[in-house]
């Protein structure tokens, strides 16, 4: 990782992450919610109505908007799924009221004339037709008895009126349209669909979006070759070398750049982590196998205090030897950067309070 390494003064390090869970969806749903499944050693388990919700929907429900026409939080390009088939619960606003899940966006940012599925109305409705059908959309529910509509249908209202602006706004176009930037930036960020997703990510947050979740996509091959993204199961040292390594270290320090270039890094956090580690020993394939004992992360920016290692493995790198982090402790270290106390409470949908988070912010890494 050359290009981070040039920049360590800038993240911090956390070496000694640990959920102690070796599936990808029970490992990955502690780090994405800050709490555990039920079936946390379980894998490929569904999403489910009474999950705890993912970060970006708590931040949803706790901060107000700061851009009337954009969404608060936003997953792209894709969904983490275990397989093109198994959707990995954590990533929406389980017991929450689901107008908090977040605004999913499935793209590819780097194909050429890129645009935004569902933002833009399409050729043969246009902006005129779509005004057509929301004057009628709203004449029906005018005409309706709002005492029989019941929560449903004023949620329903809600999540109508977010769509209308979400299409109609300049604001959003503008925001999403990756063709202003400049052709030596968009190089610099990488012309594959991560990098592209990094930028794209930038644009977002410098118009208003409070969060941005980019999750590592598949890419063509990705399901053929045994080893789905960074699931090196065989070949791990050429996979990471040849595959993986470059387009991360590239569009990852592209972001910390430019967001430094702008005067947004100090205001803006960055988190860089996957659901679990690999073991510390190979396999007889050359592989490295789930490992959620001990792993890595990195933080940068809004409230992190760079050039900063935290936390010591032991000799092989197998568990933490001291200063263990948790999945609970990195929300309750993002809660803090974020300006809202880990006690905080959210509700479900009977209305019960319940605290947010429940780890202790990891101060070594806090300006």
């Amino acid at each position: 990782m050359p290009r981070l390494g040039a920049l360590a003064s800038r993240y911090a390090v956390i070496r000694s992450a640990a959920t102690d869970i070796n599936a990808h969806t029970g490992s990955g749903f502690f780090m994405l919610t800050g709490h555990p499944n039920a079936n946390r050693h379980g894998e490929s388990i569904p999403p489910h109505p009474e999950d705890w919700p993912t970060l970006a929907a708590v931040m949803k429900r706790l901060l107000p908007p700061q851009a009337r026409n954009l969404p608060p939080s936003v997953i792209l390009p894709e969904l983490v799924r275990n397989n093109p088939a198994v959707l990995v619960a954590g990533q929406n606003a389980g017991f929450m009221p689901p107008q908090y899940d977040p605004f999913f966006l499935e793209c590819d940012p780097h194909l050429p004339n890129f645009q935004v599925p569902g933002v833009t109305p399409q050729p043969e409705v246009g902006y005129a037709r779509l005004g057509r059908r929301r004057s009628l959309l709203s004449s029906v529910n005018e005409a309706m008895d709002h005492a029989h509509r019941g929560v449903t249908f004023t949620r329903d209202d809600t999540v109508h009126e977010q769509a209308f602006e979400l299409v109609t706004s300049d604001r959003t176009r503008k925001a999403f349209d990756l063709s202003t930037e400049s052709a030596g930036l968009r190089e610099r960020y990488g012309m594959h669909k991560y990098g592209q997703s990094c930028l794209l990510a930038r644009r977002l947050v410098e118009s208003g979006v409070r969060l941005v979740t980019v999750n590592w996509p598949r890419e063509p091959g990705d399901s053929l070759i045994g080893n789905p993204v960074w699931d090196t199961h065989a070949d791990n040292a050429g996979r990471l070398k040849n595959a993986l390594m470059p387009p991360m270290d590239q569009g990852t320090s592209a972001l910390l750049e430019d967001l430094e270039t702008r005067g947004l890094l100090d205001q803006t956090l960055v988190v860089w982590m996957g659901e679990f580690g690999r073991s510390p020993s190979h396999n007889a394939g050359g592989g490295r196998d789930h490992w959620g004992h001990c792993f890595s992360m990195m933080l940068a920016g809004g409230g992190i205090r760079g050039g900063v290692v935290h936390g010591v493995s032991d000799r092989i790198g197998a568990y933490p030897d001291r200063d263990r982090v948790g999945p609970e402790d990195l929300h309750a270290t993002l809660y803090h950067c974020l300006g809202l106390p880990p006690e905080v409470e959210i509700s479900d949908r009977l209305g019960r309070p319940l605290r947010a988070c429940d780890g202790t912010a990891i101060k070594e890494v806090l300006l």
